[in-house]
């Protein structure tokens, strides 16, 4: 466990938001690409809707052998309501409120691979509790996606409804507001378009042992 915090390629993406564990040993850092964080879960995925933070969780999950817990899930078990009925009974602002309240909670609790809801970063106090993680070595990855791709794999928008009218739209509109957001609270950014959940998976690995690699070699002795 880790110590105690301080105070969708194609429209097919799987969204189904826990994985079990694979068999077999624990992950250790050679299957990460780089150490642990001090505290926290192993990786948090944030990124726009659509751009598959829930199955490259799952995927990870699988690599490193770790659980995923997914925020989204969270809440509606927590609230017993669908996202979509907070939103349309309580009102956005609300919903952030709870989802704040969750990310946090979520961060101090997990140590596995944590996929946050899309407008998670919005809010200052999950911002600053990011922060506060990757002051702590930990490892957040902005997951991208362009317009067109995530609207193919969100598809209908009535289970998303910030996506209601014109899907496309909205999603860019979105996108513009939050993806300053996006870039200021993480430490790794991919590209997730054209690239199925494993693809992408290995492609973070690959990226966090490139950069496990760049560390060490810094910290090497100049040899005169």
């Amino acid at each position: 466990m880790s110590p105690v915090a301080p105070r969708d390629d194609e429209t097919g993406f799987d969204t189904s938001g826990h994985a079990e564990p694979s068999s077999g040993p624990p992950a250790r850092v050679t299957c990460m690409g780089t150490s642990r964080p001090a505290w926290g879960p192993a990786v948090v995925l944030c990124g726009p809707m659509g751009s598959g933070k829930t199955s490259v969780g799952r995927a990870l999950a699988r690599r490193w052998h770790l659980n995923l817990r997914d925020t989204d899930i969270d809440i509606e078990t927590d609230q017993r309501r669908t996202v979509c009925d907070i939103f349309d009974t309580d009102g956005e602002p609300r919903f952030r409120e709870i989802e704040q309240e969750t990310v946090r909670r979520a961060l101090r609790e997990h140590d596995g691979v944590l996929a946050l809801g899309g407008g998670a970063v919005t809010h200052p106090l999950t911002q600053d509790a990011l922060a506060r993680y990757v002051a702590g070595g930990g490892i957040v990855v902005f997951l991208d996606v362009s317009a067109d791709v995530a609207v193919a794999r969100v598809g209908e928008a009535a289970s998303r409804p910030l996506l209601v009218d014109d899907p496309e739209r909205r999603w860019a509109d979105l996108v513009t507001t939050r993806r300053p957001v996006y870039e200021q609270v993480s430490t790794l950014w991919v590209l997730t378009d054209a690239m199925t959940p494993d693809e992408i998976a290995e492609q973070i690995e690959h990226r966090l042992r490139e950069t496990r690699t760049a560390a060490a070699a810094h910290l090497l002795p100049e040899v005169p």
